[in-house]
């Protein structure tokens, strides 16, 4: 999933506004710095799941009996693997 620039600002201004909103947070830095710090964990965070996605269909394509992409064996595969990746990064 790619993001352009602009929608993961937007994305940090909904974040902050939620915190705030809700009490969540006590303010210590400005705002354009805490959004700052949820846009480059926004970031981190895709990064991350494009290289799990990236491992992933490379131990898919490492089968010697070819797996068609979007059939349901591929599905099963797929998403049994991003279980394991997500549990070994602490993503859930």
């Amino acid at each position: 999933m790619r993001l352009s620039d602009e929608k993961i600002t937007h994305l940090s201004h909904i974040i902050l506004k939620q915190l705030l909103g809700r009490d969540i947070i006590d303010i210590l830095e400005e705002e354009g710095e805490i959004r700052k710090e949820i846009k480059r964990s926004i970031i981190k965070l895709l990064r991350s799941y494009e290289e799990v996605d990236e491992n992933i269909r490379k131990k898919l394509q490492s089968y010697s009996k070819k797996i068609v992409e979007g059939s349901p064996e591929w599905d099963v595969l797929y998403q049994k693997f991003l279980h394991e990746e997500e549990a070994k990064r602490g993503f859930e």
